[in-house]
């Protein structure tokens, strides 16, 4: 197994600002109100799959059409804004849901913060991502593809719900990268975002003996790096994931 001086060594050389500029985590970095930075940073997950240099154009195609003003464009959101946008499995169906949904529910003089704070508190099944999805699901009113599900996963299916792993750290955690605006979740209660990158280099550093990226995966890396720091393990996650770039 990698030496925790070692593997420190990794984060001081990955956890910079320097960081962002080629990560979706630019796009909440734009804003200061907080209704703006938590929607974009959840719209920005949603589509952080695939191409780095694809989905990051794509992003800002979306955030063109919302006139980056994300609390507004959610607010007033009707289907037709969207014109024929989509993204590989994602369809303009799709995204009119999930922000019809949205919409909803901060309208409801809610917002994600509640949902998630809610869904922390009342896990289903040991899983806080199951309520979080079970709220969308129901709220469905219109047809909708595989790219909903896809952009929106269902956790009882095992799979390593990595992009809301992702969200949470944007949201929870404090530093040069991630935004640290929501404070009902300790960092010490955060679950690695599991991709090939962070999968492979975890497993050639010892910490992964699991060879499924599920979300098994996710809980066997995730205690393994409290032993390196409890209150704070997800930091590594840009440790493993830069060292995993540089090094594929």
């Amino acid at each position: 197994m990698i030496m925790k001086s070692d593997i420190d060594a990794l984060v001081l050389k990955y956890e910079t600002i320097d960081f962002v500029k080629n990560d979706p985590i630019q796009f909440p970095k734009r804003y200061s109100d907080k209704k703006d930075v938590e929607i974009s940073a959840f719209i920005a997950s949603l589509l952080a799959y695939g191409r780095r240099d694809v989905f990051i154009k794509k992003l800002e195609d979306l955030f063109d059409i919302a006139q980056n003003e994300p609390y507004n464009f959610i607010m007033n959101f009707e289907s037709g804004m969207l014109g024929n946008f989509n993204y590989r499995f994602g369809k303009s169906q799709d995204f009119s849901q999930i922000f019809s949904i949205m919409r909803e529910l901060y309208e409801s003089n809610s917002g994600l913060e509640s949902l998630f704070k809610y869904a922390f508190e009342n896990p289903v099944e040991n899983n806080v991502f199951i309520p979080v999805i079970d709220y969308f699901y129901s709220r469905v009113k219109e047809p909708v593809g595989q790219g909903f599900y896809f952009m929106l996963p269902n956790p009882r299916n095992g799979g390593a719900m990595k992009r809301m792993c992702m969200f949470l750290r944007w949201m929870v955690r404090k530093g040069p990268v991630d935004l640290g605006i929501w404070d009902f979740i300790l960092p010490s209660n955060l679950l690695i975002p599991l991709d090939v990158h962070v999968a492979r280099i975890s497993r050639e550093m010892g910490l992964l003996k699991r060879t499924s990226n599920d979300f098994k995966a996710v809980l066997e890396l995730t205690e393994n790096l409290k032993k390196f720091d409890y209150n704070d393990p997800i930091k590594y996650d840009f440790a493993m994931f830069g060292y995993g770039v540089d090094n594929s």
